[in-house]
């Protein structure tokens, strides 16, 4: 028969034949098969003897400590897992077999390295903090609430900030164009918007720093706080940005103490395993209506603690951030983009009226305006000449605040 045998360097077999009765007699074969000293070997039917990290754990798993004990009184089969510890090095060697592999085949430690991937929980951020401009995340918060009701989801990427500490600050967020059901959300990305909306930033000495996405209250959350298809979502656009502080945020519904209901942010970043696996194609894509949402699904093994699965809990992927809040440079009381009502000229009108006491610049200190002001200029010269005006609040040019006038006044 064949034994698997666990250690700290993954899964290897043991050929077994009809002579071997005893754990005295696996030690034998594991010293042979696997070039292990009988003496340097602790064996276990517990998975917990590698995370052992004292000779009193060890001694805690004495299954197998007496060398005379026979394998059938363990329940040991065919295909059984024994749990090795042992001390010292090794490398891991032996003769080249089919492609197909076979029993009793022994790997290098870059096979094992190749063919297998680990998943563990990463216990800090790249990213100290993230920070939401309040106006910002409450006119998208307010839309999801207000006109939405939480019913579908709605997504957007943040702009902002990163310090030399880490810190992400978010003072504006674009919502593309999308459609959102009660468990997917789409996002139809339109590459002309996108390049104008990363001049402005630019303008602005901002950048695309993250992802921000609501989840609705048709969602049974109870198990887990992101769903596989909104890991694999925020795993494609975490690996798009190249940006290792960047922010994945979600706004949802919860339960207050009065019975009640609260609209709550919360923040995280996706670990550097999770972008690796998705951008090595690990993750099946394609998810099944019977599927439990927590759990995302690997196209072949991965290692989370001492199994080999293709299940991973989506928590395994998650790292808390702190939040915390800001004024940003920027206002949001224009109408903002792509959602259900059409912006126009007249919102443009509106928009300059309302704001007439204060200087120009001051007035077009709005990304979403200065989005909609973009649909008529030139992105190479008159944007990031506005841009630079929001930045530095300065006068803005007089031919620029005749022509935007001359805009709004067709209204």
């Amino acid at each position: 028969m064949m034994l698997r045998i666990r250690s700290r360097d993954g899964l290897e077999r043991v050929s077994v034949d009809a002579s071997c009765t005893t754990v005295g007699h696996l030690k034998t074969l594991i010293q042979s098969q696997l070039q292990i000293p009988i003496h340097n070997q602790t064996l276990s039917t517990n998975q917990n003897l590698l995370l052992a990290k004292s000779p009193a754990d060890l001694l805690k798993l004495a299954d197998m400590a007496d060398p005379a004990t026979p394998l059938s009184a363990l329940n040991l089969a065919h295909g059984s897992i024994v749990f090795l510890a042992y001390e010292g090095e090794r490398s891991i060697a032996g003769p080249a077999v089919s492609p197909a592999g076979s029993f009793g085949r022994k790997m290098t430690m870059d096979d094992l390295i190749a063919k297998q991937m680990r998943v563990s929980r990463q216990e800090n951020p790249h990213c100290e903090s993230v920070s939401f401009d309040r106006d910002s995340a409450n006119a998208f918060q307010h839309y999801v609430n207000e006109t939405l009701a939480f019913a579908v989801k709605r997504g957007g990427f943040m702009y902002g900030t990163v310090s030399e500490e880490g810190k992400v600050e978010v003072d504006f967020i674009y919502e593309p164009p999308q459609q959102g059901t009660e468990e997917a959300l789409l996002l139809l990305r339109d590459s002309g918007e996108e390049k104008a909306v990363d001049a402005i930033a630019s303008g602005l000495g901002m950048r695309r720093v993250g992802f921000i996405f609501t989840q609705t209250i048709a969602q049974d959350k109870k198990d887990y706080t992101l769903s596989n298809r909104e890991i694999l979502q925020a795993a494609e656009l975490h690996a798009e940005s190249e940006l290792k502080e960047w922010v994945t945020a979600v706004v949802k519904l919860e339960v207050n103490e009065d019975g009640g209901a609260d609209v709550h942010f919360e923040a995280f970043q996706l670990s550097d395993t999770c972008v690796k696996l998705f951008k090595e194609g690990w993750f099946e894509t394609e998810i099944g209506q019977d599927v439990d949402p927590k759990l995302s699904i690997m196209k072949k093994d991965v290692v989370v603690g001492v199994k080999d699965v293709k299940e991973v809990d989506n928590d395994f992927f998650l790292v808390v951030v702190k939040i915390l809040d800001h004024m940003g440079p920027l206002t949001s009381t224009f109408p903002i983009e792509n959602r259900a009502t059409q912006v126009t000229m007249r919102a443009l009108k509106n928009h300059l009226e309302r704001a007439r006491s204060l200087p120009f610049v001051k007035r077009i200190s709005d990304f979403h305006l200065m989005l909609f002001l973009a649909r008529f200029l030139d992105l190479n010269s008159d944007v990031p000449a506005l841009a630079e005006c929001v930045l530095t609040q300065t006068t803005v040019a007089e031919g620029y605040q005749i022509l935007i006038e001359s805009m709004a006044s067709t209204a």
